[in-house]
């Protein structure tokens, strides 16, 4: 692997893609699937065991997203990609073929209901084709 990509990498831009994919999320999760994410997952936001730590659930969410659009940031860079359109068909690729099928597989075995299985997959479909059209774009 070439790490010298890395040092010419743009990071601001991976950064401004990191922190739209985790605010895509503020949103997904709460004004539109909110009640339905909670429900499925049978969760009781009431319970004061469930507000413990989540500070450093955020705070690693955000990294984890961080290490999601720093990859795609390097195959991006790979590729050459720097219209929109490929951020698009990258992000769709990358978000349906890689983040949604492996929450799919892991919600498979815990069976969960297929409907979390859409709101969690397309929340990560739709956050790495935002990121992906910011690092396109963004040269």
């Amino acid at each position: 692997m070439d790490t010298a990509l890395f040092t010419e990498m743009n990071w601001l831009a991976i950064l401004v893609a990191s922190v739209a994919y985790f605010a895509l999320g503020a949103v997904w999760y709460s004004a539109l699937f909110g009640k339905r994410w909670v429900t499925y997952h049978n969760i009781n936001i009431e319970d004061p065991e469930m507000k413990k730590g989540v500070a450093g659930i955020m705070i690693l969410s955000f990294v984890l997203m961080a290490v999601a659009v720093i990859c795609l940031s390097y195959l991006i860079s790979r590729l050459g990609l720097t219209e929109a359109i490929s951020g698009v068909k990258i992000g769709l690729l990358s978000g349906a073929g890689f983040a949604a099928t492996g929450i799919s597989i892991g919600y498979l075995y815990t069976k969960k209901p297929f409907g979390v299985h859409l709101i969690d997959g397309l929340y990560h479909v739709a956050g790495h084709v935002i990121a992906a059209i910011i690092l396109c774009v963004w040269r």
